[in-house]
């Protein structure tokens, strides 16, 4: 089994996590949630959105909580941003990272940012092209890759030209993402193995909700194809407001464990981590579907437990 020595975990909650929570969490909670992350170790993060408030009142306070980190020099701090107004609230934030967003269903697509793709392409191309001249980062997300809760299954070849078009814009990085937990292992293997025939695979990484159960799974199968970067949502947070029925991203401590038990490094401290989860817990006030932040990481050692 070839597998990579080192995997980069993109830390989605701050963002991706809470923007679909019904419970309002104070800004104050999200910067103590920021600040634990990144003591736990990771290295990169989504800690906000510079959507409009009006679509997601959840992010409301993105300058607030930006304003409020202590941030690491180590850290990379990243925002969603929909268009060039965002992109102005962004840069005036200071982040060093821009994440635009799109689909590659039309459905969702329209749904989700209210534009076909090739206007979404268009938008995020002047997008890009300003994130860019101001040196930051430039990720783009590419949702339902794996299938669309509106049409169903999603085309591979659609997949890999959108990819392409934002490789061609400036994207350091194209995330293939698996929107409502479509996806299944051999699904992902393929579709990872086509993209990377025309993008690099130090461009990608992969987005999984664990909607069905396969979210490690499929993990797997795209370590097995070569990806090294994986995003993952602490506690299991996350949702998406347009695609029904979808539950939470990966767990970044269930991630995080399972790579540790396999030998592949992360930098992350999973005992701190866990704690985070268990933080993320009690700021959204209902118990979450994580597993490793209940039971705890396996004991090599034995502690006599009963089965």
């Amino acid at each position: 089994m070839h597998l990579p020595e080192k995997v980069t975990i993109c830390e989605v909650g701050p963002r991706d996590g809470l923007q679909n929570e019904r419970v309002k969490v104070p800004t104050a909670g999200k910067i103590r949630l920021i600040e634990a992350l990144a003591e736990a170790g990771i290295r990169r993060m989504e800690a906000t959105s510079f959507v409009s408030p009006k679509w997601v009142p959840n992010l409301a306070d993105a300058e607030e909580v930006l304003a409020g980190v202590k941030r690491r020099e180590a850290v990379t701090y990243a925002a969603l941003v929909p268009n060039l107004k965002g992109l102005e609230r962004a840069l005036a934030a200071k982040v060093d990272e821009i994440v635009i967003f799109m689909s590659a269903s039309e459905s969702h697509n329209q749904r989700n940012i209210n534009k076909s793709i090739a206007q979404a392409l268009e938008t995020y191309g002047e997008v890009g092209a300003r994130a860019k001249a101001a040196g930051l980062r430039l990720k783009a997300a590419l949702s339902t890759c794996f299938g669309c809760p509106y049409e169903g299954d999603v085309d591979p070849g659609v997949v890999v030209r959108i990819a392409e078009a934002l490789v061609a814009m400036g994207a350091d990085e194209v995330g293939i993402s698996d929107t409502t937990g479509m996806a299944n292992p051999r699904q992902v293997y393929a579709l990872v193995s086509r993209v990377a025939e025309r993008i690099p695979f130090e461009k990608l990484s992969l987005h999984f909700h664990d909607t069905r159960g396969a979210g490690l799974a499929n993990v797997l199968a795209g370590l097995q194809a070569g990806v090294s970067v994986y995003d993952g949502s602490v506690g299991g947070l996350g949702g998406c407001p347009y695609a029904k029925g979808a539950t939470g991203n990966v767990a970044t401590e269930d991630l995080v464990h399972m790579l540790h038990e396999m030998g592949i490094e992360t930098g992350v401290d999973l005992p701190k981590l866990i704690e985070c989860a268990k933080l993320a817990q009690d700021l959204v006030g209902r118990p979450l579907e994580a597993r490793v932040s209940k039971v705890g990481p396996v004991n090599h050692k034995g502690a006599g437990a009963a089965c």
